[in-house]
């Protein structure tokens, strides 16, 4: 009798996503993990050293986020890299660009157990080879590896499987090594080398804390520049942002908070890797910056020549001071925007950098005192960014920017097939059919289809509509010259009888 024929249920496989591998909980049975992360090994075991390979024996860094679910999903993690002839290194909760940088620093393999800002019932890990983050290259050949590894684990005599009916252990793995905390103070110690000399003396800062794995490590890397930081907000039940989507409810539940004069909030997403900047009216009232504004200013502030964004970015890019520097535009996701990058280097460029509207900033290249980190990263545009306002206000330092502004939002539980309808509808007469006159849109000037659909209209409105890479999630992105009108056409796009449901109708 085989394994695969004693199982008392039907295994449901990881995907990849736009950041690694992801799924309910409720799927990810510990033999799902070590399956996958044990065929992910073998593969880079298969790479040469020079493209990201890693040698049998070599250390092989992990970390993990604060989601309660995150430390069952390490032990199987771990239990495959043992299996594999690797030396794991606990590098503890921290931030998934901490334990990046770390490993790369090393020229080691990284994986970091984290479902990033996806809801709570969900989590998953993302590995990274010894030179940086998986690329799409490599996604079907780590595919096959893994249908390699299913097949064999599958196939043993069930009493030879470590694993039970239910995709258990059978006898409990190893513990967990001792974790060790090198990786978090180099993280902090590559901002001070950074920025030193700088101070943020004078500024007051509140840091929103609730559930972020890099919650701690913000405020201590503020201080040790000066800032004087308030901690707030601290939450031991999973707090699931969504940087390019904060709710309504969540910004009054920030703002409530602020309890005293700020020149800032600062925070990031659940695993770290995306800022969350927001700055302080003189009523006291918040203003969210979106993560491609803060991108614009920071790659200004470093001085870029080259500059790469995926299509979803704001168009004020485009009026700006970088319009001279920007890249063509990128399909969305990190490992097109690393991908951009790498182009620019080999044409000779010497400051590259890039984002997304999520905010997670990436480093192309090295800057006499800050060494590349092609990887999302949180810390570094919200420091750049404070530090760009000098002695100023943020609210000054973002109103310098072209006058565009925008919106995300997107409708949960949507499955990815009919997303992929919609997208085929969206034709110029479905178009004007669904974003007509009626919601303020005006004649349709062109299509973009380099990820989704992104509509330009003659009147500036930008309306795109993409289905999330890593849920089951589809989600609009609106673009305008008022906050007001990119308010109100992801409103329209979300709304209960709003433009997306009725395009699913539609579609049916």
């Amino acid at each position: 009798m085989t394994f695969r024929s004693s199982l008392s249920y039907q295994p449901v496989e990881l995907k990849f996503g736009t950041s690694g591998r992801r799924g309910e909980i409720v799927h990810l049975t510990p033999l799902e993990i070590y399956l996958n992360v044990l065929a992910e090994a073998e593969y880079l075991q298969s790479l040469p050293l020079a493209e990201g390979g890693i040698e049998r024996g070599d250390d092989f860094y992990f970390a993990a986020d604060l989601r309660p679910s995150s430390p069952d999903l390490a032990i199987p993690a771990v239990a495959a890299l043992r299996d594999a002839e690797m030396n794991p290194v606990n590098c503890g909760q921290i931030p998934t660009p901490a334990l990046t940088f770390h490993a790369l620093s090393n020229g080691k393999g990284s994986l970091m157990i984290t479902g990033s800002h996806i809801p709570f019932n969900r989590n998953g890990y993302k590995l990274n080879t010894s030179r940086g983050e998986l690329l799409k290259h490599h996604e079907d050949p780590i595919n096959s590896r893994v249908a390699a590894v299913r097949q064999r684990l599958y196939d043993e005599p069930v009493e030879a499987s470590r694993f039970n009916a239910e995709g258990k252990f059978k006898t409990a793995p190893l513990p967990l090594p001792a974790e060790v905390n090198e990786a978090a103070e180099r993280y902090l110690d590559r901002y001070v080398q950074f920025f030193a000399g700088k101070s943020l003396a004078g500024r007051r800062i509140l840091v929103y804390q609730h559930s972020a794995v890099g919650r701690d490590l913000l405020a201590e890397v503020l201080r040790r520049l000066g800032a004087d930081v308030v901690p707030a907000g601290r939450s031991e039940t999973f707090v699931p942002i969504d940087t390019e989507n904060i709710e309504a409810s969540q910004l009054a539940a920030i703002q409530a908070l602020v309890d005293g004069p700020y020149d800032a909030v600062a925070s990031t997403d659940g695993d770290s890797d995306r800022p969350l900047l927001l700055g302080v009216q003189t009523d006291g009232k918040l203003r969210f910056f979106g993560g491609d504004l803060l991108g614009m200013v920071v790659a200004e502030y470093l001085h870029a020549d080259a500059v790469v964004v995926p299509i979803s970015c704001n168009d004020a890019i485009d009026r700006g001071t970088l319009a001279n520097v920007v890249a063509p535009k990128t399909r969305i996701g990190s490992p097109y925007v690393i991908a951009g990058m790498e182009a620019a280097l080999t044409q000779g460029k010497k400051v590259v950098c890039g984002w997304e509207a999520n905010g997670g900033f990436l480093l192309g290249s090295d800057l006499p005192t800050l060494k590349a980190l092609a990887t999302r990263d949180a810390f570094l545009p919200l420091l750049c960014a404070l530090f760009a306002a000098g002695s100023g206000s943020l609210i000054s330092l973002f109103d310098r920017l072209p006058a565009r502004f925008s919106r995300a939002a997107l409708l949960k539980d949507f499955p990815r097939a009919t997303s992929l309808k919609i997208l085929e509808q969206l034709t110029p007469e479905t178009i004007r059919q669904f974003f007509g006159a009626e919601l303020g849109f005006s004649v349709l000037q062109r299509i973009d289809r380099t990820d989704g659909v992104r509509m330009l209209f003659e009147n500036g409105d930008v309306a795109h509509v993409r289905p999330s890479g890593n849920a089951d999630e589809l989600r609009i992105y609106a673009v305008a010259d008022t906050q007001a009108r990119a308010d109100e056409i992801a409103a329209a796009g979300v709304a209960p009888m709003g433009i997306l449901r009725r395009l699913e109708a539609f579609v049916r």
